[in-house]
């Protein structure tokens, strides 16, 4: 097998030549690593190879579905034993903090035959919609390396749209798998609260608005790969019910006939680009060809108040993360990027029946989404407001930066949390992407699919929010979609050369 073959199969695909004995598991992971190493220079997205680690696990022997197919793991959890474990934080790095034990979902990765050889860029402790720590420095879009693959499941997205594995691990607590999925024309499912695990130490993330899952480019991957990762493990904090079939057979299935309503007005009242409204128009066109019924609607709810009940809650765990770190490795300020530290005076100086009320008044979004959703099967929005920005866009200016060095050296930033400057300044930060977090904050599922590509070349997807247990639903529509308008081989055009 050489690169350009490898490139046009999914994972599914793979296991099967595998399996067949057409191709063995080794020449496969030789291939992915060669390609790893030819465009990792200009993507920095591989920030801890594991090629040994990989080749041993071969070795030893690999079964299951998916024997043999490699992939790649996201940097932040999805701790794999005995590797480098940074989060994309310069503490844990000059600590060299590593992984105790494999997580839960990375055991059930190897257990359908996975084999991990790296981990993957993110920004620090996931808290941004760009990939581009401090730690180690920002990871680029191959489809035009002078922008950013999103965040914060940004490495593993540019590694699977530059052709190096045909899935990768992401997840996702404000979008951070679907906004990457945009930016690299990927498909990016967010499974509902509590479908997939966070353990073995931890089993719910920010009282579940973060979930774990992976990046593809195909749909037959992502529903083969929850198939085998969904499910509670020991601890689990409640047992949602398992599908009714199984998800590679809803993504069989036609969806029939299916009333959606779609938006392209910014949640936050900003300023949506051309490029993103015209993605959901041609998504609205493509769905009414295929027989659905299709019309202008949003769930009514106060969009800003959960963005910003969103936000408070990040920020009380930012702190929470940054206290765990600094007992860990000892590490003053320096070890964190202000911005995070920032995020995390904020959080500290929230009452505690403030953050109670924040969390409460996610009930009264999701009755809301319920209604909606009671007269519509999806929600359809741009994935984000706008294409993907150049890298350092989004980047706090070196001045402003000082400043707010300045005022944490002072202990001014807990007057200055008070005052509101932060939570005013991250409102303004989420204006590009700001329809991700109600999936998040209702703990329902949702979608990227890669309908669109901008004129000047970069993807951008199309999200659908859809009810509790309804992963299903959405995997027989992207199926759908992916049919109707294929992206796969468009996907070969990032980064075309061969390793």
């Amino acid at each position: 097998m050489k690169f350009d073959e490898y490139q046009k199969l999914d994972a599914t695909a793979l296991a099967e030549l595998i399996q067949s004995g057409e191709v063995n598991a080794e020449t496969v992971l030789e291939l992915a690593i060669t390609r790893a190493e030819a465009v990792n220079g200009r993507l920095n997205a591989l920030i801890h190879p594991l090629y040994d680690l990989a080749r041993r696990q071969i070795a030893d022997g690999v079964s299951g579905p998916l024997a043999g197919v490699p992939m790649l793991v996201k940097d932040l959890f999805q701790e794999i034993g005995g590797a480098p474990h940074h989060m994309g934080n310069r503490a844990l790095k000059a600590a060299d903090n590593r992984g105790l034990q494999d997580a839960t979902l990375v055991r059930r990765w190897k257990s359908a035959g996975l084999v991990p050889f790296g981990r993957t860029n993110t920004p620090e402790l996931g808290a941004k919609g760009v990939t581009e720590p401090d730690a180690y420095g920002p990871c680029r879009n191959p489809w035009n390396t002078d922008h950013t693959p999103g965040g914060s499941s940004g490495g593993s997205a540019a590694m699977v749209a530059a052709g190096v594995v045909p899935v990768a691990g992401g997840n996702d607590g404000g979008g951070s798998i679907r906004i990457p999925a945009s930016h690299c024309g990927l498909f990016g499912l967010k499974p509902g609260r509590g479908r997939t695990p966070w353990g073995p130490e931890i089993t719910e993330a920010q009282h579940g608005i973060a979930m774990n899952h992976v990046l593809t480019r195909s749909v037959r991957d992502s529903a083969l790969i929850l198939d085998l990762t969904q499910g509670p493990e020991t601890g689990s904090l409640f047992h949602i019910e398992p599908p009714a079939r199984s998800y590679v057979e809803a993504a069989r299935t036609a969806p029939g006939r299916l009333r959606i309503g779609f938006s392209t007005e910014s949640p936050l009242g900003r300023e949506v680009d051309p490029e993103a409204v015209k993605a959901v128009e041609e998504a609205v066109a493509l769905l009414q060809d295929l027989g659905h019924e299709v019309e202008e609607a949003r769930p009514r709810m106060d969009m800003q108040q959960m963005a910003l009940d969103w936000l408070r809650v990040w920020f009380a765990q930012c702190a929470v993360a940054i206290d765990a770190i600094r007992e860990l490795t000892g590490a003053g300020r320096s070890g964190f990027e202000a911005d995070t530290l920032a995020m995390a005076a904020a959080g500290r100086a929230m009452p505690a029946d403030q953050y109670a009320l924040c969390v409460g008044r996610w009930q009264q979004y999701m009755i809301a989404l319920d209604q909606f959703l009671g007269i519509y099967d999806f929600w359809l929005t741009p994935t984000t407001a706008l294409p993907a920005p150049r890298v350092g866009a989004f980047k706090t200016p070196p001045g402003q930066e000082r400043l707010l060095k300045a005022a944490l050296a002072l202990r001014a930033g807990k007057l200055a949390a008070k005052s509101g400057i932060i939570e005013r300044t991250a409102l303004e930060s989420l204006a590009a992407t700001p329809f991700t977090q109600l999936a998040n904050v209702t703990g329902v599922p949702a979608m990227s699919v890669p309908l669109h590509w901008c004129a000047n070349g970069l993807p951008l997807g199309v999200q659908f929010v859809a009810g509790h247990g309804d992963e299903g639903k959405l995997l027989s529509l992207a199926a759908q979609l992916e049919q109707a308008k294929p992206w796969f081989a468009k996907g070969l055009e990032a980064m075309p050369d061969g390793p």
